[in-house]
């Protein structure tokens, strides 16, 4: 029985051997940016309660000095400093990396809808017009909360109005000043009115943005985990036909180790020749195939080494041209002061395999450039054929995605994209104005450098 381990090392070793690219760091959990929609969201909350705070000392500003209503200036300012300590608790957490989970976001709301209880017992009760704010919690409950969580907070806000009609302190107008109750009433009710409105509409607004990018990072993820599944199919099937090669491998090695000690045969010499180059092929083939199934716990198939960019770079080209018995690459080198690296197997099969599709397009030209930007390496390889298809360019590095029409074909570029998603880096192809096409393989140094 073969487990996930094995199985992804045998895809390692079989993708290198047949030319398809490499896959080390199948399944290897990285460390991608955090864009948790959570933390996003609470960051929100802590924005509107900083509204909150610097709302409500105008208000009281307003009313104390410039309406003349006496109000209990020192339990309010208490409130007022429970919610800057909520909001520096809160950005405390988000700065050490905590979780935000739904459960965060209810508390959270919830001692809004307990500061404000608070804020409009101390000045009128039911009878503020302010107490419409409620509305305000509760929209953003609704859009950032389970159903179960919304109707919680409703209860409780529901609760707390209930609270607010029979115990609240009585807001005391200057003398003479009663018949103007009614008319205050109708302006706080349409500031309060306009608060509520534009609140809703710019925070609404912009947790929904954070909910659909995250809806957006939920459907990448699901695509990516679909493309390994692929992947680990590939191995299974890669691992199939190397049990199934063994046999007639080793046949054919039994034969031609015949037909060299037959004397009819060896007595030619383009014929030895020929039986001597097909017992070399026979013995790669062996070799590839002993490699598949013996790649179990070898992730990456073999050991890594330091080198520097230009040394990797040289070996790699060096390595590609005997392979290919082609010399028609071209190498410029613009990467400036060289840097120490680990030698990447995986990054010299994503190498080979762009090579390789530059050099069927583009059998008389191909250019290999090699640049720094920054802290990013970046390996451009340019060739002189017939460009990618507008589709192509469209589904870059979605399988079976090909213009060679070769059954199958289109697996390659497929692996590099993976590949170079596991480094942390990116893959961009385009189509050069006068003719050719242009792979850029975008990688962080980071991930290379000790």
């Amino acid at each position: 029985m073969i487990d996930g381990s094995d199985l992804r090392a045998i895809l390692v070793t079989a993708a290198r051997h047949l030319g398809i690219g490499s896959l080390a760091g199948l399944g290897e959990s990285g460390t991608p940016e955090d864009h948790d929609g959570g933390r996003q969201n609470l960051l929100l909350l802590v924005q509107l309660r900083w509204i909150a705070v610097a709302g409500q000392v105008v208000t009281i500003a307003v009313a104390q000095a410039g309406l003349g209503i006496a109000l209990p200036l020192g339990p309010m300012a208490v409130v007022l400093a429970g919610l800057v300590l909520l909001n520096l608790v809160s950005l405390g957490w988000i700065a050490r990396g905590g979780g935000v989970t739904e459960g965060v976001l209810f508390v959270a709301l919830l001692l809004d809808v307990v500061a404000l209880t608070l804020q409009l017992s101390l000045s009128g009760g039911a009878t503020n017009p302010f107490t419409s704010l409620f509305l305000l919690q509760l929209t953003l409950a609704a859009v950032l909360l389970s159903s179960r969580a919304t109707i919680g907070l409703v209860a409780i806000t529901t609760a707390a109005l209930g609270v607010l009609m029979l115990a609240y302190r009585p807001l005391v107008l200057p003398p003479g000043d009663s018949d103007e109750l009614f008319r205050l009433y109708l302006v706080g009710m349409l500031v309060s009115f306009v608060i509520d409105a534009a609140l809703i509409a710019v925070f609404v607004t912009r947790i929904s943005r954070n909910l659909r990018r995250q809806d957006a990072r939920l459907a990448d993820l699901r695509q990516r985990a679909a493309e390994e599944d692929h992947i680990v199919r590939m191995g299974l099937l890669a691992s199939g036909a190397a049990h199934e090669l063994g046999t007639p491998l080793s046949s054919l090695s039994v034969i031609l180790g015949d037909w060299r000690r037959m004397p009819e045969l060896t007595s030619s010499p383009d014929i030895a020749r020929e039986i001597e180059e097909m017992q070399e092929a026979v013995g790669r083939c062996k070799a590839i195939v002993t490699g598949i199934l013996l790649a179990a716990g070898a992730a990456r198939g073999e050991a890594p080494h330091l080198t520097t960019v230009r040394s990797f770079v040289t070996e790699l080209v060096g390595d590609w041209r005997r392979m290919r018995s082609c010399f028609c690459l071209q190498v410029r080198d613009e990467f400036g002061e060289d840097e120490e690296i680990v030698s990447d197997t995986a990054l010299k099969q994503v190498l080979f395999n762009v090579l390789d599709n530059a050099l069927d397009l583009s059998p008389n030209y191909v250019e290999l450039v090699l640049l720094r930007d920054g802290d990013t390496l970046r390996l451009s390889v340019t060739d002189r054929g017939p460009g990618f298809a507008p589709e192509m360019l469209a589904r870059l590095g979605q399988p079976y995605t090909s213009s060679k029409g070769r059954l199958g074909g289109g697996l390659g570029l497929f692996l590099v994209v993976n590949v170079v998603r596991k480094l942390g880096g990116t893959v961009e192809a385009r189509n050069r104005s006068y003719g050719g096409a242009v792979v850029t393989i975008s990688l962080p140094l980071s991930s290379l450098t000790v």
